[in-house]
């Protein structure tokens, strides 16, 4: 183990709950970029050219390394690719490009053993490095499971050995998708049965007295990967072990989609000091992936100098009223668990999905069609409203007062002294500070009201008397450097003082994604409604809002959301917004696709592809379709996904429903109308809606 160690706790999976503190890990060298240790975190991707075109993958690479890659992976399904690397990584030297290249095996032992030689690092699969998934429900006893352990060390020993010998580093990489039949016939499809794939080959490699490893665990559901990584630290720490974290939610999507699931996976254990290299999966050309990637870690960069002061919160952190014991926040960090909170008004909080809160205080309250942004879609002509399938269920107005009537199914917020003021106050609420909420003889709705506070506010008798009201809805803010942090105190010790009272989660954010709020008076920006943003502005603000709502929400905390960005359009907030909770699973307000972002083994083209499928079956609110390009990615990879769509020869496609291979073989040609078939004869297909 790496002298200075493992300075997470026994039983923890971070340094601390309340502070930025990066996990230290063992340093392994790959070429010459270590990773690990004291490190910056690395920024890797995968090209997507056929391997054994060695131009094209060349070129990619170059692409790829001048956006930002630090590690390029290639695939190599058989020998002559892993032979080819030797070729593509010469012709790299030649032009000046060090990277370290790594190699991607599946099924595949000969090319591991091939590859390792030629390359840096190989990344292996423990779900089929030494195993063919059959999708068998097998039972083993201690003796037989056993065995398979025994055969599994005698295959790959001789490529530990080889890495041994050359000087190459290995990642371990275990999918939520492609876990072993062994290992689901003893854990499941759980996160600790993805812990369990990685540490037995990690057990063989500390028998071997090879050390020179990365881990990750991969899913398409960002909150089955976070849970996965916590329990892997976990379980490394309590058995004297520290190799760095290579991080990625796996078939991420494209655009906004994808970029919001990466951010809530990978961002939620950045935020926890966990990470060494990134990958943003993204059905997107592969030099798109470094600059997202470089966004969320750049975050990072100064959090070690810059650490949240426990006295510049006003308040303890809640190890020091803890004694560091993760089991006093009463919350467990390795399974979900949704926040028990009251319903106010039969609307917010209990079992009720989490609402989405907009501002339109300074867009131009004259016009019905300001809504449009919103998701309430005003026709002229009919002089009404149509809800959209991400329609916002409360719009705060501060000061302002709108000149047409609302949609009666959306709520509108006021600042107090404004509601105080108004004749009619159906679907109006109030929002307080804390001062003016309990001050004496304060007016109150009877149906909801909304009290902004920050986590220094907190003292056990004050908001237990508060909780008292059952019309109360905090709106929890913070302007801390570790935001996510503060704000996840304060949910831990609403648990310890047993308080139920419904939380939005609201954050700010001065000019697209800055770190830390400004009030909106000292913002001088033109917020016209027919503002653009910058595209990188537009990315940031999804990035950043994913990490910091979607690092609560993973974890059940939070009956609302409210992403204030004065210089963003609405409509960039709402579907931000939308995006956050379908990517926590939280809210489903769309269908979701789990596409895989391409390689060397892909049998179509995946960004054409993908985009063919959305545009005939994007009205499917609550389908989850995978779009895989080869076996590999293919039904395990999917893992929880409805339908199927995966290739399966030139061509060819082969159908899924959920794990079921529905239809073999079907031409490219006829297959999305073969899909739209199955899913019309299960009953879950409905005829798009034109508004």
């Amino acid at each position: 183990m790496n002298g200075e160690a493992v300075k997470a706790l026994p039983g923890r999976y971070c340094n601390s709950l309340t502070e930025y503190s990066r996990f230290v890990t063992r340093e392994v060298n790959i070429g010459n970029v270590p990773m690990g240790g004291n490190n910056p975190i690395r920024i890797q991707s995968m090209t997507t050219t056929d391997t054994m075109d060695t131009i094209g993958t060349v070129e990619q690479t170059i692409r790829m390394v001048d956006a930002g890659c630090e590690y390029v992976r290639i695939t190599a399904p058989s020998i002559k690719e892993a032979q080819n690397l030797a070729e593509i990584k010469k012709q790299l030297r030649a032009r000046g490009y060090t990277v370290p290249l790594v190699a991607d095996i599946h099924f595949t032992p000969n090319a591991a053993e091939v590859a390792a030689r030629i390359v840096e690092k190989v990344r292996v699969n423990p779900g089929n490095y030494a195993d063919k998934k059959k999708f068998d429900e097998l039972e083993y006893t201690d003796l037989e499971y056993q065995g398979e352990l025994d055969r599994i060390f005698q295959k790959f020993t001789p490529l530990v050995n080889i890495c041994k010998e050359y000087g190459t580093a290995m990642r371990i990489g275990t999918n939520h998708g492609s876990l072993s039949d062994r290992i689901m016939s003893r854990y499941g499809d759980t996160p600790q049965g993805m812990v369990e794939s990685a540490m037995e080959f990690i057990r063989m490699c500390e028998v071997l007295n090879f050390h020179n490893l990365c881990i990750s665990m991969k899913s398409s559901n960002p909150q089955v990967m976070v849970q996965a990584y916590r329990l892997l630290v976990k379980t490394m720490v309590a058995e004297g072990m520290n190799y760095p974290l290579h991080l990625g939610v796996t078939e991420a999507g494209d655009g906004e989609d994808g970029r919001i699931k990466s951010a809530v996976g990978i961002g939620t254990l950045l935020e926890d000091g966990l990470g060494d290299t990134v990958r943003v999966s993204l059905t997107e050309e592969p030099e798109a992936e470094a600059p997202v990637a470089i966004a969320l870690v750049e975050r990072y960069s100064n959090r070690a100098s810059n650490k949240y002061k426990n006295e510049e919160s006003g308040i303890k952190t809640f190890e020091q009223t803890t004694h560091h014991s993760l089991s006093a926040t009463l919350h467990n960090p390795y399974e979900y668990q949704k926040r028990q909170t009251f319903e106010a008004n039969a609307f917010i909080g209990g079992h009720m999905v989490p609402r989405v809160v907009v501002d339109l205080s300074n867009r131009n309250l004259k016009d019905p069609s300001v809504l449009n942004d919103a998701g309430y879609i005003y026709s002229p002509a009919l002089d009404k409203y149509n809800m959209a399938d991400q329609s916002v269920d409360f719009v705060y107005l501060a000061n302002n007062l709108p000149s047409f009537t609302f949609p009666g199914n959306l709520k509108q917020l006021y600042n107090y002294p404004t509601w105080l003021t108004l004749a009619n106050k159906k679907n109006c609420h109030p929002v307080f500070n804390l001062q003016e909420y309990v001050a004496e003889g304060v007016d109150q709705s009877s149906d909801l009201n909304f009290v902004c506070v920050k986590p220094k506010d907190f003292t056990a008798e004050l908001f237990v008397e508060l909780a008292q009201n059952k019309t109360l809805v905090f709106v929890l803010e913070t302007d801390a450097l570790h935001g996510m942090a503060e704000q996840r105190t304060f949910f831990f010790n609403l648990n310890t003082a047993g308080i139920d009272t419904p939380v939005v989660i609201k954050r700010s954010y001065s000019s697209g994604a800055s770190e830390i709020s400004k009030p909106a008076n000292q913002i001088n920006i033109n917020v016209a409604d027919s503002m653009q943003a910058a595209p990188e502005e537009v990315t940031k603000l999804q990035l950043y809002a994913a990490t910091d709502m979607g690092a609560l929400l993973v974890d059940g905390f939070g009956d609302g959301i409210w992403i204030d960005a004065p210089a963003m359009p609405a409509a960039v907030i709402t579907s931000t917004a939308f995006g956050i909770l379908q990517a926590t699973r939280s809210r489903i307000s769309k269908t979701e696709y789990i596409s895989c972002p391409s390689c060397g083994r892909t049998l179509f083209d995946l960004q054409e592809t993908t985009q063919m499928i959305r545009s005939r079956t994007s009205h499917l609110k609550g389908l989850k379709i995978g779009i895989m390009g080869c076996i590999v990615n293919g039904p395990g990879e999917m893992a929880d996904a409805d339908y199927g769509y995966v290739g399966a020869g030139p061509g060819k496609i082969t159908l899924y429903r959920g794990k079921e291979v529905v239809k073999k073989n079907v031409n490219t040609a006829n297959a999305l109308d073969e899909l739209i078939g199955i899913i019309q004869e299960d009953g879950n297909w409905v005829e798009p809606v034109v508004i």
